[in-house]
């Protein structure tokens, strides 16, 4: 009881404790995060809309088909995507705010005007109709026959939603626009009309010449609070890095010349010396165990040969060698196995493939997959005329529209090699099943055509790469470069760079999701970008990256943080600083003018050091003497005649101006020409000018860089 009592009188105390263990429970910093984190199903917001991880992945998954389907590279998409995602979001709430809707039924007809369609004749028939019910009909039918295409297609489906809205919208807005009687005339006027001028310029450049000027950060950030919209940053980073690159030394080239050659020539330790590349009899086999470049077994044009065969094979002998030749970063020998006449095949085919081959989006096992294929085969095979239908599965894209075909090819063609082999070893009209990297192809061998003559040849070739003792060596100059510039400045760890001759580079603005760094392009540039962006790193922080494969280092350093917001000055100095500097230099010269208080041109030009110039100026083509000079036209036509003009500050310079007269060149065009004219420049112009204009204006909030790396929730 009195442990009770003791407690009740002290209750006040116990409170603290708690209040004090609550306070330590919600300033623990894991804890906060995991309390105040953002979702990491939502990686941003534009007016207060989601833009999910999901949207987000499919869309990316969409660009990267493209890409690949054009050969283009699927990295570094990422903030593309992000992008196209933003306007879409854009278009559809100013859509809804119109009015407008997207109906099931206004999808379906309006779908033949998307790009995707609109642009393949293959939607078409030969009267030019829209082949509707049968692309209906195709995708109801892969929603339980072909999973994977139809989840494609609804990926592809929410893209060609917010296409339809966009010309919608636009299409609406622009027809409202309308150009006025005046409105014509007026620029009829601004077109024909010419201002006959003297005048008096100071060059910037030239009185820079004169009166040295520097471009503060402090003048750089003035400028960019006056144009806020111009100058919105998303979050980037100001690396710059020092690359160490582990190059063979001359000892690590001789060495892999000595290798070669003990193989060409000596023999393999793994038969103590007996067999080498001269008197194998299974050259395919001693290339596999024992070249850094496997076999292939393809007949080539001499003009894919290494340059050092190109002009020799001809008249070679079958089992003739050539080399040690060095072929970019390799030392070769290679030797003639057989020469014939190439066959050029023209072939069709079906792709079934499995999850985990190249390039491949199935889902499907590699069981299931060669059981489908099998079957597909058979029912082919009774009936060949069913090849058209079973297109439908295939899982190359376009397979239907091309029927197939991969056109004309030959043994030297850039194709997999088991597919190539096939064509090579079945006659015109087979049709057979052929495994490769890329799946399970069912393959139709429709023509055959003999060619000119190709080669079959085997390379023997090694790699000559950097010593462990020279990477040692690198890794070393790396770590003692990093030690010196700890702590450092950044024009410390720049000129010491530069002073010892190392690669270095500061591209000033990285975003996270650009993917590759300038001047790098290692598998290492998103792994020094995630580290840049990570919210530990401070500015000046250093660290150092091993190059996967190679032994290169990478020394990074951080040299600035930009936040989303207004753009740090010296981030965009490079961009800004000509502009800032003629500014700073206006501000000087329209002091010395407005001091001197001048009565005429001729009194300006002796006290400013310069030359009274004429010119005939134009609103529409305001240009003074070759200088772009929008303000100085405007002026022209503004001040009365033969009157001074106030200091007008021009693009290039300071201009007084005397305008002496104006005259009248009409040109071709009546006012309705002139009218139909704006209106359709007007219209062209509006798309882009009201998409950033809806951007400007958004709320757009962007959480990527913080749940990234975040695992989804379920």
């Amino acid at each position: 009881m009195a442990i009770l009592g003791e407690i009740r009188k002290r209750s006040w105390l116990l409170l603290g404790v708690i209040a004090l263990g609550l306070l330590a429970f919600l300033f623990n910093a894991d804890t906060f995060d995991k309390m105040f984190a953002k979702n990491p199903n939502v990686f941003g917001k534009v007016n207060g809309e989601d833009i999910t991880r999901d949207e987000f992945n499919d869309q990316l998954f969409i660009m990267q088909q493209q890409a690949q389907q054009q050969g283009q590279p699927t990295k570094g998409l990422e903030e593309q995507a992000w992008q196209i995602l933003v306007q879409s979001k854009l278009i559809k709430q100013q859509f809804e705010k119109t009015g407008l809707t997207l109906s099931d039924e206004t999808f379906w007809s309006q779908l033949q005007y998307d790009p995707i369609f609109a642009q393949n004749q293959q939607y078409f028939d030969e009267k030019g109709n829209f082949k509707l019910k049968e692309i209906k009909g195709e995708i109801e039918k892969s929603q339980s026959m072909n999973p994977e295409n139809y989840t494609f297609w609804l990926k592809n489906k929410k893209a060609i939603e917010y296409r339809m809205m966009a010309r919608m919208l636009f299409g609406n807005i622009t027809s409202g626009i309308t150009t006025s009687k005046k409105e014509a005339e007026l620029m009829v006027k601004f077109r024909d009309e010419m201002a006959n001028i003297d005048f008096v310029k100071v060059d910037y450049l030239e009185f820079s010449k004169k009166n040295n000027v520097k471009v503060t950060t402090q003048d750089l950030a003035d400028y960019i609070k006056l144009h806020p919209t111009r100058f919105k940053a998303t979050a980037s980073r100001n690396i710059a890095y020092a690359y160490f690159p582990a190059a063979p030394s001359a000892s690590d080239d001789a060495a892999t010349l000595n290798e070669i050659n003990k193989l060409f020539l000596k023999g393999t330790d793994a038969s103590n010396g007996a067999e080498n590349f001269q008197n194998t009899t299974n050259d395919s086999m001693f290339v596999e165990l024992n070249s850094d470049v496997p076999f292939i077994p393809q007949y080539v044009s001499p003009t894919q040969l290494p340059a050092e065969l190109k002009d020799k094979v001809a008249t070679a002998a079958i089992g003739q060698t050539f080399g040690p030749y060095k072929e970019q970063s390799l030392y070769v020998v290679s030797k003639l196995l057989d020469k014939k006449a190439s066959d050029s095949t023209l072939s069709k085919h079906i792709l079934i493939a499995y999850k985990g081959a190249e390039r491949s989006t199935a889902t499907r096992t590699k069981e299931a997959a060669k059981k489908t294929a099998d079957s597909l085969l058979a029912v082919i095979k009774a009936d060949p005329a069913k090849f058209a239908e079973g297109l439908k599965l295939s899982d190359e894209p376009n397979a239907v529209e091309r029927n197939g075909s991969v056109g004309w090819t030959t043994p030297t063609s850039q194709f997999a090699p088991g597919y190539l082999s096939f064509l090579a070893n079945n006659a015109k009209g087979t049709t057979g099943l052929q495994e490769t990297a890329f799946g399970y192809h069912i393959i139709n061998v429709e023509d055959k055509k003999s060619g000119a003559m190709t080669y079959k040849m085997a390379h023997l070739a090694k790699n000559i790469k950097a010593s462990d003792k020279t990477e040692n060596q690198v890794l070393t100059q790396a770590t003692r470069f990093i030690q010196q510039t700890q702590g450092k400045s950044f024009n410390q760890f720049k000129n010491l760079a530069e002073k010892n001759k190392y690669r270095f580079d500061n591209p000033k603005t990285v975003g996270r999701f650009q993917g590759t760094l300038p001047g790098i392009g290692s598998d290492k540039d998103g792994d020094v970008i995630a580290w840049a962006f990570d919210k530990k790193r401070e500015i000046g922080d250093t660290d150092i990256f091993t190059v996967e494969g190679t032994g290169d280092r990478i020394v990074a350093y951080v040299v600035g943080k930009q936040d989303e917001g207004l753009a740090d000055p010296e981030t965009v100095r490079d961009q800004i600083e000509p502009i800032v500097k003629n500014k700073v230099l206006a501000k000087k010269i329209l002091e010395k003018i407005n001091a001197g208080k001048y009565a005429s041109l001729d009194q300006a030009a002796k006290a400013l050091g310069t030359t009274k110039a004429s010119a005939a100026v134009n609103v529409f083509n305001p240009s003074v003497n070759g200088a772009m000079e929008p303000k100085v036209a405007g002026a022209a036509f503004g001040v009365a005649v033969n009157k001074l003009s106030q200091p007008i500050e021009g693009m290039t310079g300071i201009y007084l101006v005397v305008k002496k007269s104006v005259t009248t060149n009409k040109l071709p065009g009546d006012i309705k020409q002139i009218t139909e004219s704006i209106n359709q420049q007007n219209s062209q112009q509006f798309t882009g000018a009201f998409l950033k204009s809806l951007q400007d204006n958004a709320k757009i909030k962007d959480y990527r860089i913080e749940v990234w790396d975040k695992n989804p929730q379920q």
